[in-house]
């Protein structure tokens, strides 16, 4: 049986139907990406299957018993509660468990309670220990530090946390309560690379479903193994990942294409042949295939449609003037604010050439987007210099959109870029998908991706030859990404682009510039030939590390310059190998009873035991290596 079944499902607001005759099904285990364009309905369709919408018509089945996680764009997570006290709530019932364990543990001290309470002490901790009771809290470390929390915000109340912070906050708690199908609506809209990348392994190797709508390709490529696609209205099933889907939408919309383009050869001879015999002598079978043609055209499901084309922007970016060679030189920069004097990162000295793009990933406050206004010189430098090359004109796409007035319309906005007359600009906006009165809306109310697109209208007229771009994909749905990455693509100039989008650094980068722990660090090729590299690396100083070990156990332990007499010396070497021995052989003792531990069964006393005494042999251990670091150092 499946985890979720829709039948007939429909949507409409007044006289608009936002998608109707919906019919699919998701099995246990599943991992489904739902894409489509902005206002497509992909998150009224998530809203409805989670029970926070009602259809207009359909039905919603989910399997009895099944548990719904569901994460919105923008959490509304209201809580006073910190951090770590909010994770802990998806352990409530472990939580009773151990409070329950504790209380038996205290009964067991009253030698006439003990052996009553031994028999449900021992199975009450077996079941605990089986849900993963004594792992909780790190599970809870795990995620919190996969999803970019530092320790330091464990403690700290929700409420004065960012509404990104938020949304992260709730999706880690969603992913510890472990619900049988999570519904994910943007899960990476607020996660840098290093935690989209968490986010996949983790979503990759749990066992529940995930139903997932997102804008991120290469997320998309790495998690989905089936594609729901709502276009026009209409939701159609592809099996794969998403760079599967594309090639099984290219090819379907090709055959649609042939096989309307075939009807439509058919249908116009048909007519032509009517038209010329309907008078003559061949009337009678002019009539017939007139009865024929009219029929098939009140027959919907005989009749192919032309393939509908998505409305996307028109986006052409061209350089008015080529650069010199050397687009951008620094020396000993360190990049940071003046007024705390921290430094954000570090960079070597840096060379970029005409026609090459840089993307610079990190992850989020390590100082990327200060990079580039101190690029620009817009932040001056904390030490070190930098220099711009000859002739350029720079291009610059602001991650928050600051170059645009809240005040101001569309339209003025267009016409302060670049002076046209009223009319040619309302055209102009047409391109990027701005219709009818939209080119009136102040930039104080349009959303997002609006305002994204107004921005990229305004770089396009700039005419640069060196493009600083920061996060020009956000708030883009997947065809506009297209669009953008194809401009760029032809673009002839100079690219420094910060991005989380891996799909478009994969497409567009001749460098990779990877800020990790305050250094800048520069890899000559694309995203997925310095993934490669960069595994390579973790290996070797993996093997690194375990020769390291080797080595370090292989020395013996130095003399210590001392005053300490001939005598003393003796019995403080006599001391150490006294230890060793007593160490290694409670190390024996403990590995016997950790393996008696995973043959004791259902021995629930044998099991009381044997915990008690591997926890006493812990602390012994942990005793005597003290007292023989102590000696040695």
């Amino acid at each position: 049986m499946s985890l979720l079944v829709l039948s007939q499902l429909a949507k409409a607001f007044g006289a608009d139907d936002i998608f109707a005759n919906v019919n699919v099904s998701l099995p246990h285990g599943a991992r489904v990406a739902l894409v489509g364009p902005n206002g497509a309905g992909k998150t009224t369709l998530l809203r409805i299957i989670a029970g926070l919408e009602e259809a207009t018509a359909g039905a919603v089945q989910v399997a009895r018993g099944t548990r719904l996680g569901y994460l919105p764009q923008e959490a509304r997570f209201e809580s006073e509660r910190t951090l770590w006290d909010e994770m802990l709530t998806a352990f409530a019932e472990l939580r009773a468990c151990e409070a329950e364990l504790q209380k038996l543990e205290a009964q067991m001290a009253d030698p006439a309670l003990h052996d009553a309470v031994m028999e449900k002490y021992g199975q009450l901790q077996h079941q605990f220990e089986i849900d993963g009771g004594y792992a909780y809290e790190s599970r809870i470390k795990q995620v919190l530090g996969g999803l970019n929390f530092q320790p330091s915000d464990f403690h700290k109340p929700l409420k004065i946390f960012s509404g990104g912070q938020k949304t992260r906050a709730l999706l880690a708690r969603l992913l510890l309560e472990s619900p049988d199908l999570l519904i994910l609506d943007e899960p990476t809209n607020h996660l840098d690379i290093h935690a989209i990348e968490w986010l996949e392994t983790w979503i990759n190797t749990w066992k529940g479903a995930v139903l997932i709508v997102s804008h991120d390709r290469y997320f998309m490529d790495r998690v989905a193994q089936n594609i729901w696609a709502l276009e026009f209205g209409t939701l159609t099933e592809y099996r794969g990942n998403y760079s599967a889907y594309l090639l099984q939408r290219e090819e379907r919309q090709a055959r649609q294409l042939a096989e309307f383009e075939a009807q439509q050869t058919f249908l116009n001879k048909e007519m032509d042949y009517i038209r010329r015999n309907m008078a003559g002598q061949n009337t009678k079978q002019a009539k017939g295939r007139l009865r024929r043609l009219t029929r098939l055209m009140k027959t919907p499901e005989a009749v192919t449609a032309k393939p509908q084309e998505m409305e996307t922007i028109k986006l052409r970016m061209e350089a008015n003037a080529r650069s010199g060679d050397r687009v951008l030189e620094t020396k000993n920069l360190a990049v940071g604010y003046k007024d705390d004097g921290r430094v954000l990162m570090t960079v070597p000295d840096l060379l970029l050439w005409r026609g090459e793009c840089a993307a610079i990933v990190g992850p989020n406050g390590a100082g990327k987007s200060t990079l580039l206004k101190t690029v620009l010189g817009q932040i001056p430098p904390l030490a070190g210099s930098t220099k711009l090359g000859s002739n350029l004109t720079l291009g610059y796409f602001a991650q928050a959109h600051e170059g645009l007035k809240p005040e101001r319309t569309a339209i003025e906005e267009i016409m302060a870029a670049q002076e046209m007359p009223p009319g040619q600009a309302r055209q102009y906006l047409g391109k990027f998908l701005f219709s009818g009165d939209d080119a009136f809306k102040k930039v104080a109310v349009l959303s997002g991706g609006e305002r994204g697109r107004l921005a990229l209208a305004k770089l396009a007229l700039t005419g640069a030859n060196l493009l600083l771009l920061d996060e020009p994909t956000n708030h883009l749905d997947i065809p506009s990404q297209e669009i953008l990455e194809t401009v760029l693509d032809d673009f002839d100039g100079t690219i420094l682009l910060v991005s989380h989008d891996r799909y478009l650094i994969d497409d567009l980068a001749t460098q990779v510039w990877a800020v990790e722990a305050g250094r800048l660090e520069i890899f000559k090729g694309n995203w997925t030939e310095y993934t490669v590299w960069r595994e390579a690396e973790r290996e070797k100083e993996g093997e690194k590390g375990k020769e390291r070990e080797k080595e370090g156990k292989k020395q013996v332990v130095k003399p210590v310059e001392t005053t300490l007499s001939k005598n003393e010396l003796k019995r403080r070497e006599a001391r150490l190998a006294e230890l060793e021995g007593v160490i290694d052989a409670l190390e024996r003792r403990k590995a016997e009873v950790a393996r008696q531990l995973e043959t004791a069964g259902s021995d629930f006393a044998k099991v009381a035991i044997l915990g008690e005494e591997f926890t006493r042999l812990e602390t012994e251990i942990a005793q005597r290596m003290d007292e023989w670091t102590e000696l040695a150092g």
